[in-house]
């Protein structure tokens, strides 16, 4: 039997209106691709429904055209698996079809004119379809925030999808770095609300050097510490994880991501609870550097209850509202939703269809 005194808090934690973590320490959640889970990836719904559902960071990723405008998409290329070409952009386009071309050789025209909302991704069957949805611009998404959150509230984590092994598979990291932090600095939003992320850490050097305000979260899992044959991972800027001090490699990959001046850590969290990526030992050392630590993808709750007792300080997840929920049952605070009336006017406003 539930003590009453517990459902009185679990029912204040919900209703309250907190600042957002750039301010206070809550439990950060932060939904997937918006999350993934629950509507179509990246996409303007995702973002709507992350925020009534209370994540208190919006995590999406981006691409960068050949034309230079950033777009918010995960993968290289557009897939048939997410995506369905419509009609070409001018008659006899030579590059349509463009499902399947590389997000760095279309037109940002080229691009709106796919319907990327009507196919719903085979392992995640619970996405809400939103039939006609264009890939959004990263200003785009900050417009939707802006309708939404008057007070500037919502927190932001946003990766560049750089290739360093297949360099002609993406734009550089200059042309990232430049046209990320032009759109930061236009999203109407406090450069220390938004997170920077990478996989390659080449980009999140680069972003420091050019604007020391924005943190930076160092994207890492078992792919990139895998050496090439000059001894280093490509995809590690030249850091050599094994040079590092510490009794374990997950202090090491702490030491590792301090040494290029990130704010964050943020670990593969691992398959299951015998196969974990994310360990005790890494979070105690990042914690003592001064970073915090907020893993992906956990869509296990027992893999989250795990992090959560090990003390890390959010999770990044698929499914934000069944985590935020679990967060919640175990007395962490937690961010305040934003109203559903609100959120889809807004959403109504800004969501373009083909």
């Amino acid at each position: 039997m539930i003590a009453p005194g517990f459902v009185a808090t679990v029912l204040l934690l919900a209703a309250s209106s907190y600042a957002r973590p750039a301010q206070v320490g809550f439990f950060d959640v932060q939904g997937h691709r918006g999350g993934r889970g629950e509507a179509i990836e990246n996409s303007l719904p995702s973002f709507a429904w992350g925020l009534i559902d209370g994540v208190s960071t919006l995590e999406l990723d981006n691409g960068l055209t050949k034309d230079g405008v950033v777009v918010v998409w995960h993968d290289e290329a557009i897939t048939a698996e997410k995506c369905r070409d419509t009609s070409p952009v001018t008659p006899g386009d030579p590059l349509f079809p463009y499902v399947g071309k590389q997000i760095a050789n279309l037109t940002l025209a080229q691009i709106k004119t796919l319907d990327c909302g009507s196919q719903r991704v085979a392992a995640y069957p619970l996405q809400l379809l939103y039939p006609g949805t264009k890939i959004a611009t990263l200003g785009e998404v900050f417009a939707l925030a802006r309708c939404v959150d008057q007070k500037r509230e919502i927190v932001w984590n946003i990766e560049s999808k750089i290739n360093p092994v297949q360099t002609n598979a993406t734009r550089s990291v200059d042309d990232f770095v430049k046209a990320q932090h032009a759109a930061f600095a236009a999203s109407g939003y406090p450069l220390s609300q938004i997170t920077y992320q990478s996989f390659d850490w080449r980009t999140l050097i680069e972003m420091k050097k050019r604007d020391s305000r924005v943190p930076t979260a160092a994207l890492i899992d078992l792919n990139n510490i895998v050496v090439d044959g000059t001894g280093l991972s490509p995809w590690l800027a030249g850091v050599n994880i094994s040079s590092f001090p510490g009794l374990d490699e997950g202090s090491r990959i702490a030491e590792a991501a301090k040494s290029i001046k990130a704010n964050v850590l943020s670990p593969y969290a691992g398959a299951n609870l015998t196969a974990m990526f994310t360990t005790k030992e890494m979070i105690q050392e990042a914690h003592k550097l001064g970073l915090t630590v907020a893993p992906w993808t956990v869509n296990r709750l027992d893999i989250a209850e795990n992090l959560m007792e090990w003390g890390v300080d959010g999770i990044i997840t698929d499914y934000p509202f069944l985590v935020r929920r679990l967060a919640v049952q175990r007395g962490h605070r937690v961010a305040s939703t934003f109203s559903q009336e609100k959120v889809m006017k807004c959403l109504d406003k800004h969501l373009q269809r083909i």
